[in-house]
C-alpha cells in the first residue's frame, strides 16, 4: 500500500540494512502523535547521560490515561524495544505495525479491542553508544547500540532491585497501567541452526496456573502457527544445557530480574521474542514484525478471556498460601527434534582446542530437551512484613513494583518471626555493579514492641509473588541476595582476649549448663584447636555480645 514518503523509514531507504540513531527514531514516532488523532507520545523518564526515554500511546478511544485505558475494558498490551539496544529490529518492526495500523490502516482493527503502550528505545544510552563492532556475532545492522546503559548496568538483570533510572522509569509505567500482557522484542546468539525466531512464556511454577494454561493452550498454538504460515521457522527460546548440540537445550523459566520473570511474579504472561543474531537484518525484523501482529491479532480477539484470567490471578494472589522462590530443572528430559545446520570441529591453532565450525548443510536431529521443573523451595505468606522505618530506601523500591506500604501510627507489641543469617556465601566477583550473596537462615518467634513510623507491608495485596521475591532473604532476587543489607553480616564489636578470657572463666565455673556444652564442643578437632573459635564461644553467650549480630531486621507478621 502507498503512502508519504515521510513514512519510509531508514531501514527501507538502506536496503534494510541500517536502523535510526535516537533523534531520528523518536522523530519518526512523534509523527505518530502529530499526523494522527490515535496516539499520543509521553515522557517516562530520563537516562542517566540526559536523553528522554519516550513511549507512544496507541488507542482508537483517546484512552492516553491509565484510568481512561481501566474504564474502556478495553486489553492494554505493553512492548518493549531496545532494552539490549543492539538488538533493535523491535524498533523498526514497531515503526512498520504502527504504520500498518495508523496511516495505512491495514491493521487498525488491532485497536478495535486493545491500547497498545510501545516503548521505541528503553535504553536509549546505549542506543548511542553505536559501532559496526559492538556485537561480533550478529548480522547486522550496520551499525548497532550497546547492550548496557551507560552504567554499564544490564538492564535485562535489574527488574526487582531497580538501581538504574531506565528501569525505575519502566516499573513507574508498568504499575500506574498494568498492562495485560507484555512483549519484550530481543536477539538472541549463540549456535547457529535454521530457526529465525524463538519465543518463551513463562510456566506454572513461577507464576498463577489459570495464567500459565491460558498462555499455553490459547495464546501459544494460533501464535506458531501464524509465524510459522509467514515462513519463518521457530522454536522455543533455545539455550544448550552444556556446549554442544548433542547435549540437549533448556526450556526453563526465568527468575524476576529478567522481563518476563518479572511480569510473571506481577501476574501477566510476558512473551519473549528472540530473533537469530547470525540471519540478515531483514529477516529479523520481519520475524520480528510477524511474531509480534500475530500476538496482537490473538490478543485482539481473546481480550476478555485474557482480562478474565488476569483479574482471576490478581485475586488468587491476594490470599495465596506458599510462593516458590527456588525452581529447579530437573535431570528428565524429552526429545525434542531439532533443525540445525550440520557441524564439525577443528583443531585450532590459536585456542589450543577444538573449535564448531557450521555448514550452511540443514540437518534435523532428535536431542533432549529439559523442559521439566520441579519447586524446590516455597516460602509461607506470613500476614505482612514489618520494616523499620530507617530503610525508607527499601520502601521506595517496594512502592517502584505497585506494592502497598503503610506506616505504624502508634508503637504495638506484635508476635513476629525473626531470620539470622546462618551460612552466607558470597559470588567470586561483582555481578551487575553488586557482591550478590547466598543465604541460609534460621528463624525464631519473639514479641517485639515497634515504634511509631515503622513500615508495615501487608500480604493481602496482588503484588504477594513480588513481596516474598524482594523481602525473603533466600530468594535470588531479595534485597538481601542483591545485597542491600550486606553490613548485618558483619561483626562491628569486639572482646580483647586479655578481657574475654577472665569472664570467660567464671562463666565456665558458674554455668554447669555452659560448661557441658563447651566440652562436647572440645570434641571437634578444629574447634579445639582455634583459640579464636574458644574464646568466642563465650564471647556469644556473654552479656556483651551484640544481640542483633546477623539479623535481618526485616520481620514476618506471624
Amino acid at each position: 500500500m502507498k503512502f508519504p514518503s515521510l513514512w519510509l523509514t531508514e531501514y527501507e531507504r538502506s536496503g534494510f540494512v541500517r536502523s535510526p540513531r535516537y533523534k531520528e527514531s523518536i522523530t519518526y514516532f512523534k509523527q505518530f502523535e502529530s499526523k494522527t488523532r490515535y496516539a499520543k507520545m509521553i515522557r517516562i523518564g530520563v537516562s542517566p547521560q540526559g536523553r528522554p526515554i519516550e513511549c507512544l500511546i496507541v488507542a482508537k478511544g483517546k484512552e492516553f490515561t491509565s484510568a481512561k485505558a481501566i474504564n474502556s475494558g478495553k486489553a492494554v498490551v505493553l512492548i518493549q524495544n531496545g532494552i539490549h539496544a543492539g538488538e533493535i529490529e523491535g524498533k523498526d518492526a514497531c515503526m512498520l505495525l504502527l504504520r500498518d495500523i495508523l496511516i495505512t490502516k491495514e491493521k487498525f482493527h488491532l485497536l478495535k479491542n486493545l491500547i497498545l503502550i510501545v516503548i521505541p528505545i528503553l535504553n536509549v544510552d546505549g542506543h548511542e553508544r553505536i559501532s559496526e563492532y559492538n556485537r561480533p556475532n550478529q548480522n547486522g545492522p550496520i551499525e548497532m547500540g550497546w547492550r548496557t546503559n551507560s552504567h554499564n548496568l544490564n538492564l535485562n538483570r535489574d527488574y526487582m532491585k531497580a538501581d538504574s533510572s531506565e528501569i525505575r522509569s519502566f516499573l513507574r509505567l508498568f504499575n500506574d497501567w498494568l498492562p495485560d500482557f507484555f512483549i519484550d522484542n530481543h536477539t538472541t546468539n549463540g549456535a547457529d541452526y535454521q530457526y529465525h525466531i524463538t519465543y518463551a512464556l513463562e510456566k506454572s511454577v513461577n507464576m498463577d496456573a489459570h495464567l500459565s494454561n491460558w498462555g499455553k493452550e490459547i495464546f501459544l498454538p494460533p501464535l506458531i502457527t501464524a509465524v510459522e504460515s509467514d515462513g519463518f521457522l521457530t522454536a522455543p527460546y533455545i539455550q544448550f544445557k552444556n556446549s554442544t548440540i548433542e547435549s540437549g537445550i533448556i526450556d526453563s523459566h526465568a527468575i524476576p530480574r529478567l522481563s518476563t520473570g518479572y511480569t510473571a511474579v506481577q501476574n501477566r504472561l510476558g512473551l519473549l521474542v528472540e530473533t537469530h543474531s547470525l540471519k540478515p537484518y531483514e529477516n529479523r525484523v520481519r520475524s520480528t514484525f510477524s511474531m509480534n501482529v500475530a500476538a496482537l491479532e490473538i490478543l485482539n480477539e481473546q481480550f476478555r478471556s485474557l482480562k478474565s484470567v488476569n483479574k482471576k490471578a490478581d485475586k488468587i494472589s491476594k490470599t495465596i498460601g506458599s510462593v516458590p522462590i527456588r525452581i529447579e530443572l530437573k535431570d528428565r528430559a524429552n526429545s525434542f527434534n531439532f533443525k540445525g545446520f550440520k557441524s564439525l570441529y577443528e583443531q585450532s591453532p590459536i585456542t589450543g582446542t577444538n573449535v564448531v565450525r557450521y555448514s550452511t548443510e540443514p540437518i534435523t536431529q532428535k536431542i533432549p530437551i529439559y523442559d521439566l521443573l520441579e519447586i524446590t523451595r516455597s516460602i509461607e505468606v506470613p500476614r505482612g512484613y514489618l520494616i523499620p522505618k530507617e530503610f525508607g530506601t527499601i520502601v521506595e523500591i517496594l512502592s517502584l513494583h505497585g506494592i502497598i506500604v503503610e506506616q505504624l501510627n502508634q508503637k504495638k507489641k506484635i508476635t513476629v518471626e525473626e531470620y539470622s543469617f546462618q551460612d552466607i556465601h558470597f559470588l567470586q566477583k561483582p555481578y551487575e555493579g553488586r557482591m550478590c550473596a547466598n543465604v541460609r537462615c534460621s528463624s525464631e518467634q519473639k514479641k517485639i514492641t515497634f515504634p511509631i513510623g515503622t513500615f508495615l507491608v501487608k500480604t493481602n495485596q496482588r503484588t504477594n509473588r513480588v513481596i516474598v521475591n524482594l523481602l525473603e532473604p533466600e530468594a535470588p532476587d531479595s534485597f538481601v541476595s542483591w545485597g542491600f543489607f550486606h553490613s548485618f553480616f558483619e561483626r562491628k564489636e569486639y572482646a580483647e582476649a586479655y578481657v574475654m578470657e577472665p569472664i570467660a572463666r567464671t562463666m565456665l565455673e558458674n554455668n554447669e549448663q555452659l560448661r557441658s556444652e563447651f566440652m562436647t564442643m572440645l570434641n571437634d578437632e578444629h574447634f579445639r584447636n582455634d583459640p579464636e573459635a574458644r574464646l568466642d564461644f563465650f564471647y556469644q553467650r556473654s552479656p556483651y555480645f551484640d544481640s542483633k549480630e546477623k539479623i535481618y531486621p526485616i520481620y514476618r507478621m506471624i
